[in-house]
């Protein structure tokens, strides 16, 4: 239960960023992708924001044996970037240019635009079963 009620401020925490920030709106995403229009460069503070404060927490965190809700660390090995990752990586780039959510705001915005973000979310998740199909018929 306390994991549960963990992830929930957490999730909470990273939703209100999102808002704050104003990677809830569609507009303001395609403001900062313009980059030839009327460019907004203001999302570039926000993600800077992200990576700082990500940083700096990541420092202390590391420095502990354990996790508080875990046994161990459960922390990425790979270093490689091969092309699954690049391939990967474009493809979510334009899906995110195009749409001008990525998923997180997507599942924060929900409520905000019960029209179009449900069936977004419904694409999003369709998108990632299909990714998950052609990796495991290519590898």
């Amino acid at each position: 239960m306390t994991r549960l009620v963990t992830a929930l401020a957490v999730g909470l925490i990273f939703g209100v960023g999102l808002g704050v920030g104003g990677m809830l709106n569609p507009a303001k995403v395609f403001g900062f992708l313009d980059f030839f229009g009327h460019w907004d460069p203001s999302l570039a503070f926000v993600m800077s924001g992200g990576v700082l404060v990500n940083a700096i927490g990541l420092r202390f965190i590391l420095r502990q044996n354990a996790p508080l809700q875990f046994e161990k660390f459960s922390l990425p090995t790979a270093r490689d970037i091969d092309a699954p990752l690049v391939v990967g990586s474009v493809v979510f780039g334009i899906g995110w240019a195009l749409a001008g959510l990525c998923p997180g705001p997507v599942v924060a915005s929900l409520l905000l635009n019960s029209d179009a973000m449900p069936m977004f979310l419904g694409l999003l998740i369709a998108g990632l079963l299909v990714g998950r199909f052609v990796m495991r018929r290519i590898t």
